[in-house]
């Protein structure tokens, strides 16, 4: 999760929402991404998203069994989607998403018993507060 915040900077550092991800296999982080939205103007270029991809191209498979993400904010439904798509283990979040959050916060769709594939969450409660901070800041800033 300290990556991910470091990510979270980089993204915070470019004008964008503050928000990092990696994709761990085998206890190796195999790819990262941060908020890429305002950058690329592209609606779909989350964290995650990033992330996802880049995981598929370095294992050369869609399919991410035995894959982790871990991410500095609660995924939203587009990425929660793409989650369940590419088959991950697991998700680990710091902060929820009250206004977004499709892992267990606003909707519950990783154990959604309707779906093909289902995943574990866990929220990561030591790195809480420093995600929480930074998009704290973050929004400050812009309301100014």
């Amino acid at each position: 999760m300290k990556r991910c915040l470091e990510l979270a900077q980089t993204a915070f550092s470019c004008g964008e929402v503050p928000v990092g991800a990696v994709v761990v296999y085998q206890d190796q982080i195999i790819a990262e991404g941060w908020n890429a939205r305002e950058t690329l103007q592209s609606s779909i270029r989350h964290a995650e998203i990033v992330a996802i991809e880049k995981a598929c191209q370095v294992l050369h498979a869609w399919r991410l069994r035995d894959c982790t993400l871990y991410v500095t904010l609660e995924p939203c439904l587009m990425c929660t989607g793409a989650i369940l798509q590419s088959r991950m283990s697991s998700v680990v979040f710091a902060a929820p998403d009250p206004k977004g959050g499709a892992c267990g916060t606003l909707f519950s769709l990783h154990d959604d018993p309707r779906l093909n594939h289902r995943f574990s969450v866990q929220q990561d409660l030591a790195h809480l507060e420093a995600s929480k901070g930074l998009l704290q800041s973050f929004f400050q800033q812009r309301r100014k």
